[in-house]
């Protein structure tokens, strides 16, 4: 398949202010004529790859944070808010979408939270909200954190390489645990002890400086509780800095995010970056033997992969998810152009939903959405609790994918038969955006169609749509 052509105009124009260059002095310096420049800058042409490499060369630019991760999701995002009735007669070209995420993303972020927040108002007044009084186009703040997240690409890059850098003090001690323990007691004058936490997996005292750890939680819960700890004392000011320079609307949302760094460290720095993208690459992303080299559970290992994104040593781009019974995506990243939809469930042909019936058991699935790229995807049920038969134990299901031409770097691939295009399920984003015709396991039809019933015929669904 042929790469796509690169439109950096807001880039280039970025570099050649930075230079304190006009137009023509740029062009100069690039070997290129001015109206090559101008057209580059506004988008009205791609960068050559003479052009990529002078740039590179003579003004330091890094070619890797070209990738095109952030502007997929951006016109995904963007795709999905204007499929909305609300602007019912407007139909933007994938040219158009490009053109306005390249050259004013600041604009598309603006709509995309002027359309969740006519979503959110529309949503509570139709459900006669009991507190209509409170401010309603607001997003609440776990949705401002996880988009946070989301538009960094899930990969934090201040906190990866401090926590990396803890992590080869550690040496190559297999006994992790003990060397984090030593270091929260020697470095910060903190002592462990385990104890019957009756669900509560952390407790610190900080006058007695004494961390409790659940004695009931897995042994992977217990490590990761642990690394928290040492986030919290060793990476505060980062966290801190972080925070404060995302400019939450709340206290709340600031409180929220500053818990995802903490877990984020935490999951750094018993994975580091570099040993697991080499043990990702080494063992096929086998999420199996990746938790047993690294002591991790299964969905600390999928959290791990979606993370994959530093600039100098970026993984396999995948999309991750957490799904419960009742179809809600509770946590979700995606590198690819795999989007997951901010309203509505997810597709109910995705094998996320079957691995309900298979406790335990990988699964897997080639699909392909409606635009034409196909996916490899697996899903495994697992269950979230401490031990005794009193306590709560969650059910839920991880979801990982990547795009087919990735799937050979997956051991989940093998056998699979790739080259067959019968052997992918069609799946969509959500019913409400998705355009297949023929799907019987629609829930409700897409937002911008309009339908035809025919009263003497019946098919699967009660209407079809109309071309």
């Amino acid at each position: 398949m042929a790469a796509g052509k690169l439109f950096i105009g807001r880039k280039v124009r970025e570099l050649r202010l930075e230079n304190k260059a006009t137009q023509s002095q740029f062009a100069d310096r690039i070997g290129i004529s001015t109206s090559y420049l101008n057209q580059i800058e506004s988008n009205q042409r791609p960068v050559s790859a003479s052009v990529l490499i002078t740039l590179a060369d003579k003004f330091r630019l890094d070619i890797s944070e070209l990738a095109m991760g952030e502007t997929d999701r951006l016109i995904s995002a963007l795709t999905e808010a204007l499929s909305d009735p609300l602007f019912e007669g407007y139909s933007p070209s994938l040219q158009e979408m490009k053109l306005i995420t390249h050259n004013a993303p600041g604009f598309a972020h603006a709509l995309i939270n002027c359309h969740q927040a006519y979503r959110r108002n529309s949503e509570q007044l139709a459900g006669l909200d009991q507190h209509l009084g409170k401010t309603l186009a607001e997003p609440s703040p776990w949705e401002e954190v996880r988009d946070f997240f989301h538009y960094v690409d899930n990969y934090v890059h201040d906190l990866d390489i401090q926590a990396e850098s803890l992590a080869k003090t550690f040496g190559s001690s297999r006994d992790q645990r003990s060397a984090l323990v030593n270091h929260l007691k020697t470095v910060h004058g903190i002592h462990l002890a385990y104890v019957n936490g009756d669900a509560v997996l952390r407790q610190y005292d900080a006058a007695a400086r004494l961390l409790n750890i659940d004695a009931y939680a897995p042994p992977q819960t217990q490590m990761f509780q642990i690394a928290v700890q040492i986030a919290q004392v060793e990476a505060r000011e980062t966290i801190d800095r972080l925070v404060m320079s995302a400019n939450f609307r709340t206290e709340e949302a600031g409180e929220i995010c500053r818990t995802g760094l903490h877990n984020y460290y935490a999951g750094a720095l018993l994975m580091p970056y570099a040993d697991f993208a080499q043990a990702a690459q080494d063992l096929r992303h086998d999420i199996e033997l990746l938790a047993l080299r690294f002591g991790a559970s299964l969905e600390q290992i999928c959290h791990r992969l979606s993370t994959l994104q530093r600039p100098s040593l970026k993984g396999v781009p995948i999309f991750f998810a957490r799904i419960d019974r009742a179809g809600n995506i509770t946590k979700r990243h995606s590198a690819t152009k795999l989007q997951f939809a901010r309203f509505g469930a997810a597709c109910s042909l995705w094998n996320a939903h079957q691995a309900f019936e298979t406790p335990g058991r990988i699964i897997r699935q080639l699909a392909e959405t409606p635009d034409g790229a196909k996916y490899l995807s697996i899903a495994v049920q697992v269950t979230k609790g401490t031990g005794g038969f009193r306590r709560d134990h969650t059910a839920y299901v991880l979801g990982l994918g990547c795009e087919i031409s990735y799937a050979n770097a997956f051991v989940y691939a093998d056998d699979l038969g790739l080259g067959d295009r019968a052997r992918f399920d069609p799946i969509g984003v959500s019913c409400r955006i998705c355009e297949r015709q023929n799907c019987s396991s629609r829930a409700m039809p897409p937002l911008k169609r309009k339908l035809y019933v025919e009263h003497n015929r019946r098919t699967q669904l009660p209407y079809q749509l109309v071309e």
